[in-house]
C-alpha cells in the first residue's frame, strides 16, 4: 500500500475487496507515522472505497426489494383468482 500505482481501480473492486482494503487503510492511518501527503492520499482512497461499498450495498438492497416486491405482486395476483 505504498503508492497509487499498486492500487486496483476502485470501480473494479467487489464489495469484499473494497471493504478489506478500507479496513487496511483505517489500520494504517490509526498507527500513524505517515507524512501528511501519504496520509491524505490514503484518506482519499478510503473515502472512495467507502463510497464503493455503499454502492454495492445499495445495489444489493435494491435487488432484494425488487424480489420482495415481485413476490408480493405474485401473491396479490393469486389472491385475485
Amino acid at each position: 500500500m505504498s503508492t497509487d500505482e499498486t492500487f486496483t481501480p476502485i470501480e473494479e473492486l467487489g464489495y469484499e475487496e473494497a471493504r478489506d482494503e478500507l479496513a487496511e487503510i483505517v489500520t494504517t492511518l490509526e498507527h500513524g507515522g505517515l507524512d501528511l501527503d501519504a496520509s491524505l492520499a490514503l484518506w482519499e482512497r478510503g473515502e472512495a472505497l467507502a463510497t464503493r461499498c455503499e454502492e454495492h450495498l445499495r445495489g444489493a438492497r435494491e435487488r432484494i426489494e425488487a424480489v420482495i416486491s415481485e413476490k408480493s405482486a405474485d401473491s396479490d395476483d393469486e389472491d385475485d383468482d
